[in-house]
């Protein structure tokens, strides 16, 4: 709940309003309309004539929104965000947030201001609808990234994570050692296949090793393999060990940081001499592997504290990929919960949806596991949840504990910037295509005026 500290005239609050990108509504305590800026207009396909004066339930018959959020505000007296259609079925993100007037015990709420954005092409809806199809449609609009590898994706909606992909795939063409670091949960392996599959290595072996897994006395043997009677318990015909495994291709060296000192000497001299002796043999075997390693821990940290060797981590740390934590890119949520929703229904043989109360709760959630752990929330989600349809009723309390105190989240900003890009990209691609504002404004079913105001906003000249 908000309280206005200052008092605001009406006069002041509306060219403030008129500036903002967003929709806003402005309604009184009754839910009677008193206002709305031009975006609005845009935005619900409708007008100040059509809408002033009139109550959320009119509106509501009129399909001009579907349901009403100032209804709920005004119930609950409380901020709430849901997800509701326009009258052409556009998916809307609506925050609605109830103005009290100063000094009245209980509050009372004198208006409520709403502000609105288009995720039509990243939403989930409460239908049942094809929930793969819309990420695809997202792809076309907002020009949301995806990197198919198997049955994974890399989502990149957000400019942050756009710029770990688009980075990854220029270094993917080139054989330099590339070291990824990140919280874990971030996707650090699915980077490490990203760099494997769109270089010229695509076709030969990609082998994983993880360095924390791998017993001490026995990660030498399975790295660099063993020749027959190396040391009791070995195969009478020697191992072939995971560098020689993937020859020609890409070894990648997970927790990296794990690894121990004696063996850390030992992975320096293959980088440096491109080849592998196995344990009990004389003879060096040449390889050509290219390295990729990754760490959720600080090297250089570990460096000065003596626990990894320094001439290691600059031959593994020729070029740093950074993974940020998914609480840093929260324009990748939406769709990653969009993603895992219809891989889990696809492999539990469901057909269920997330209401919009449940979807703004885990939008707030700050995700501490990162995008690992959301893929496990959405299955558990799926797994305990009888009903088709699942509600905030359904979250589990630590989610909407940690969703109401994380206040670094907010949604409608994050939003705005995702869509204000794709909404400057699709004017961009119309310029060149139309020679006129009105052949725009007609191809993009909106007024004339409003093409020209928008691309003012963005600096484009026609």
């Amino acid at each position: 709940m908000k309280e206005l500290e200052t008092t605001i005239t009406t006069k002041e609050l509306l060219p403030i309003f008129e500036g903002i990108t967003d929709a806003v509504f402005i309604d009184d305590a009754n839910g009677i309309c008193q206002w709305c800026n031009d975006a609005c207009e845009d935005l619900y396909n409708t007008t100040m004539e059509e809408i002033q004066g009139k109550t959320v339930d009119e509106l509501e018959s009129k399909g001009i929104f579907s349901p009403s959020v100032t209804k709920r505000v005004l119930d609950e007296k409380r901020e709430l965000t849901i997800i509701h259609k326009n009258r052409y079925g556009k998916m809307l993100l609506t925050t609605g947030t109830p103005i009290f007037e100063p000094g009245t015990r209980p509050a009372k709420i004198s208006m409520v201001i709403t502000t609105s954005r288009d995720i039509t092409q990243l939403s989930i809806t409460s239908e049942k609808s094809n929930v793969a199809n819309a990420l695809l449609n997202a792809k076309k609009i907002s020009n949301m990234r995806q990197f198919d590898l198997e049955d994974s994706k890399i989502v990149a909606t957000s400019e942050a994570m756009k710029h770990v992909m688009m980075l990854a795939k220029r270094l993917a063409s080139v054989n330099t050692t590339v070291l990824i670091t990140g919280e874990s949960g971030v996707g650090k392996g699915l980077i490490a296949k990203t760099l494997h599959e769109e270089g010229n290595r695509w076709k030969e072996p990609f082998v994983t090793v993880n360095c924390g897994a791998i017993p001490e006395n026995l990660i030498e043997s399975e790295l660099f393999g063993y020749v027959a009677g190396a040391f009791t318990g070995s195969r009478s015909g020697g191992k072939k060990g995971l560098f020689e495994a993937a020859q020609n291709g890409t070894i990648f060296l997970d927790e990296i940081s794990e690894l121990p000192l004696n063996l850390q000497v030992k992975l320096l001299q293959v980088i440096q001499e491109r080849q592998i002796t196995p344990v009990g043999s004389t003879e060096s075997i040449p390889i050509d592997v290219r390295i990729i390693s990754a760490t959720n821990r600080d090297l250089e940290t570990l460096v000065k504290e003596g626990k990894f060797r320094e001439d290691l981590y600059y031959r593994l740390n020729v070029v740093p990929l950074y993974v940020p934590p998914l609480r840093e890119r929260h324009d990748d949520i939406l769709p990653l919960i969009q993603l895992n929703l219809a891989k889990c229904n696809r492999n539990l043989n469901e057909n269920k949806t997330i209401s919009s109360d449940a979807l703004s709760i885990l939008i707030k959630y700050p995700w501490p596991g990162n995008t690992r752990e959301l893929q496990n929330i959405v299955e558990r989600l799926l797994i305990t949840t009888s009903h088709d349809i699942i509600s905030s009723d359904d979250i589990f309390e630590f989610i909407k504990q940690a969703a109401k105190e994380n206040t670094s989240i907010s949604v409608d900003l994050s939003l705005a910037a995702a869509m204000e890009k794709a909404e400057k990209e699709i004017l961009e691609q119309a310029l060149e295509n139309y020679k006129s504002t009105r052949a725009i404004a007609k191809v993009l079913q909106v007024s004339q005026p409003t093409i020209v105001r928008k691309l003012n906003k963005y600096g484009l000249v026609k």
